[in-house]
């Protein structure tokens, strides 16, 4: 069942003047999710605590979009994952789209490890569950506008980086920088056998199945950089 939104297009929630003393750490905050009471919570939350001085809400993809265009100085995104439709993850890749590098840190009720992998390769800068409390809220606020990242602490200990020699990190940085496998054995001068084996050990420690999965992944855990000079 579809919510109307409960926002008029250029409507928001402000903070009184005098509610607080010190700046908001955030100015203004997008909460996209189809639920009201735990939307309107997690508002009030925020407003409250002074983590944002501005709240916005949105019940789907679409309307998050319009928003966003209508009010370009939103500097950060709290989105559920579960939303009806097409699902909250497709929002990074057309933030991406929009040239709109805005935050986003994805909340859902599923604490599991594939819903946090999903997140964090969807390029997410954080995640938190439902079910945490104010004080987690206050944390992960903060942390992300230091412009951190910011996610469970079981995920972050199980750092596939810990588990790559430096050869298939080698083999890794190159994949990400597109060379086809004859070309990485030509870089680190290996063999193709041993190049497919490293790779075979990469996709296995990051738990994916081709070489599109592996690079995505590997750039939102920050395993691999940017420079694609050897690609040229």
């Amino acid at each position: 069942m579809t919510i109307p939104d409960r926002h008029s297009a250029g409507a928001a929630r402000h903070v009184a003047a005098g509610d607080a003393a010190s700046a908001p750490v955030l100015n203004h905050v997008l909460i996209v999710d189809d639920h009201p009471f735990f939307s309107d919570g997690l508002g009030h939350i925020l407003l409250r605590e002074r983590l944002a001085g501005c709240v916005d809400h949105a019940v789907s993809v679409e309307k998050a979009l319009i928003r966003l265009k209508q009010v370009p100085e939103i500097d950060l995104i709290l989105l559920d994952v579960g939303l009806p439709g097409e699902g909250g993850l497709s929002l990074l890749p057309r933030l991406d789209d929009a040239a709109m590098p805005v935050p986003v840190v994805v909340i859902s009720s599923h604490e599991d490890e594939t819903t946090v992998r999903a997140a964090r390769a969807a390029g997410a800068q954080g995640f938190m569950p439902k079910s945490c409390g104010g004080d987690v809220l206050i944390r992960v606020v903060q942390r992300i506008a230091r412009g951190d990242l910011c996610f469970p602490a079981a995920a972050t200990a199980d750092n596939p980086a810990l588990r790559l020699t430096p050869r298939q990190q080698d083999v890794l940085q190159l994949l990400a920088e597109g060379l086809p496998n004859k070309r990485i054995c030509q870089e680190l001068d290996l063999t193709e056998h041993t190049v497919k084996s490293h790779l075979k050990a990469v996709f296995q420690a990051l738990d994916v199945h081709n070489r599109t999965e592996c690079v995505t992944l590997a750039r939102s855990l920050g395993l691999v950089g940017s420079d694609s000079h050897l690609a040229q």
